[in-house]
């Protein structure tokens, strides 16, 4: 059974990563299932209310870390959203040959995993 994952991004910097991971739920050997929920503009209003309506249909939350995601708020507040709702999640550095960093929301045991499809496919199945 495929898994269905929240995908949490710094829409400002990795919507590029974002794209290519929603890209590879698509594989015909996917542990995981991707609706693109994202909206193509911040959202306005109690849009934390319309993240947490969202992550209740999701099985795991992935967070996309990039250079910038200790200034992105909205992934800072989406890991806290996924906590609040005790979904599991994991951090999954956005690019190899940059310096990923951790949402100002992580905590200190949280690891940034590399990217790679074994890793992810680990990772979907819970072995962190």
């Amino acid at each position: 059974m495929h898994k269905r994952a929240f995908i949490s991004f710094d829409i400002d910097h990795d919507e590029g990563a974002k794209t290519m991971l929603a890209g590879q739920s698509k594989l015909p050997d996917s542990p995981f299932t991707f609706k693109d929920n994202s909206v193509k503009k911040h959202l306005t209003g109690d849009w934390e209310a319309k993240v947490r309506r969202r992550m209740d249909n999701v099985d795991v939350v992935i967070i996309l870390c990039g250079k910038n995601t200790q200034s992105a708020t909205g992934v800072e507040t989406e890991l806290s959203i996924a906590r609040d709702k005790r979904k599991p999640y994991f951090l999954l550095a956005a690019y190899s040959k940059e310096n990923c960093v951790k949402p100002n929301s992580a905590l200190s045991s949280d690891k940034i995993y590399r990217w790679t499809w074994d890793n992810l496919k680990n990772l979907i199945a819970g072995q962190r």
